[in-house]
């Protein structure tokens, strides 16, 4: 059976041999039929479901679909179903209970599905989630920056946001519990001008700081090796540096005010992104009640899935107002080095 005859075919699968469970004793299988959502809805109705429209749906599933393919040994859970079954848990964040029942699909098998589909996109981060690899690539990203406002030399912008996940028992748990009082992942995002995310560290507690986040990680290390012509734009949070401009504290000039206002402007893509990216996968905004490895293992592939849904010009889901960012506890005075190419580029270019 193609990938395409699901579209038109009712499956009638083996529940009890979906992810090759080896068990003591084979119980009797038992058969639940399963119809393509891609039939079951309207566009309107599968798109407010399942978060891409039926066009992007199966685009996904020719991306991704091949690695999901059984490998003969037990029952077969199309590729299709895999990966539908996964875009309506993330997107809508609904009890495993409802899409469980909805697709035919047993629940203790719903996290499987996800992990499965997870990682068949993760496999691909390399080509959905990287750095400008060349002068012209990065040439092209400052560009767009520079078409918001006019501000100059931006390749990206940076902020971190709280994923919350359950309780983290044991003596790490109180590391999870943010300034907001509930566990979370601090997850680091690097977006371009387009919204799409070029960067991503999503393995630190909800009590570490953005700028500790930015210190340890390997793009730091990248930004410091001169790796990249053009810089960062970050908020207070970060300590001001050569390639991470932050905003001026207390202005005194008319020209600090301009570059504060451009700043703002041209750093509100990365606020942008993380609405855009939580309406999408309600999940990321509502939280997670899966194991910390699955969870950061679903925020890198959907951020994958949100660069593709770029790609692919997928309307946007509005952006409720819970989803905006809240700007980092703490602000860091700019001194040293950092400070004073600011003020430098401030004088030329302001």
């Amino acid at each position: 059976m193609s990938i395409r005859d699901i579209e038109s075919v009712e499956e009638v699968v083996f529940m009890d041999e979906i992810f090759d469970c080896e068990q003591p004793r084979r119980k009797k299988k038992s058969y639940r039929a399963r119809v393509s959502p891609l039939e079951m809805y309207s566009d309107a109705e599968f798109r407010r479901k399942y978060r891409f429209s039926k066009e992007g749906a199966i685009k996904l599933i020719d991306l991704f679909g091949a690695q999901l393919k059984s490998d003969g040994r037990g029952g077969k859970l199309s590729p299709d179903l895999q990966i539908l079954t996964a875009l309506r848990c993330w997107g809508r964040n609904e009890v495993q209970d409802d899409s469980a029942d909805l697709h035919g699909i047993s629940q203790q098998s719903i996290t499987n599905v996800c992990r499965r589909v997870a990682l068949s996109i993760v496999q691909k981060r390399q080509m959905y989630i990287r750095m400008p690899a060349n002068l012209d690539e990065e040439v092209q990203k400052m560009n767009m920056f520079s078409d918001i406002c006019g501000f100059r030399s931006v390749v990206g912008c940076i902020d971190c946001t709280h994923i919350r996940i359950p309780h983290v028992p044991g003596n790490e748990g109180h590391y999870y519990i943010n300034r907001k009082n509930f566990p979370s992942l601090n997850v680091q995002v690097v977006c371009d001008a387009s919204l799409k995310i070029m960067d991503i560290v999503a393995r630190w507690y909800g009590s570490a700081h953005d700028s500790r986040i930015f210190n340890e990680s390997a793009l730091k290390l990248k930004f410091e090796g001169g790796q990249f012509y053009g810089r960062l734009l970050g908020d207070s949070g970060y300590a001001c540096t050569p390639y991470l401009f932050t905003p001026v504290l207390r202005p005194r000039s008319r020209k600090e005010v301009r570059y504060n206002a451009m700043h703002v402007r041209t750093r509100n893509s990365v606020e942008r992104c993380f609405g855009v990216l939580k309406s999408r996968f309600r999940c990321l905004q509502t939280g997670f009640r899966n194991s910390l490895e699955n969870i950061k293992l679903y925020i890198v592939a959907l951020a994958i899935l949100h660069n593709i849904a770029i790609i692919f010009n997928e309307e946007e889901f509005p952006v409720e107002e819970e989803v905006v960012e809240e700007q980092e506890l703490q602000p860091i005075q700019a001194v040293g080095r950092g400070a004073a190419v600011r003020a430098a580029f401030i004088e030329e270019n302001f």
